[in-house]
């Protein structure tokens, strides 16, 4: 089964430190997270292309996320209205 998931040496010796383990575990989700947040303050064309990147990031794990980074981020047009930073007077 390692041959398979060669993670899984980091799991099966017990000398493997806590933080490795952290890290493996969320590296694969930082793309996927950073998809969602970004495709939700950003303008796309239309809102369907936003929801489209939002449920990719959501329902496609790892791809997702990497899709967009590759491509989805680009296609943004700025920042939404609500998310700019207000100005002080």
């Amino acid at each position: 089964m390692n041959e398979l998931f060669p993670i899984l040496d980091l799991f099966s010796n017990g000398d493997a430190s806590p933080l490795l383990m952290i890290l493996a575990l969320a590296l694969p989700i930082l793309p996927n997270l950073w998809c969602i947040w970004h495709a939700y303050g950003h303008e796309f064309s239309t809102p369907a292309e936003k929801y489209g990147w939002m449920l990719a990031g959501v329902f496609v794990p790892v791809l997702g996320g990497v899709v967009y980074l590759l491509f989805g981020w680009r296609r943004t047009r700025g920042l939404a209205d609500w998310a700019k930073p207000r100005k002080r007077k």
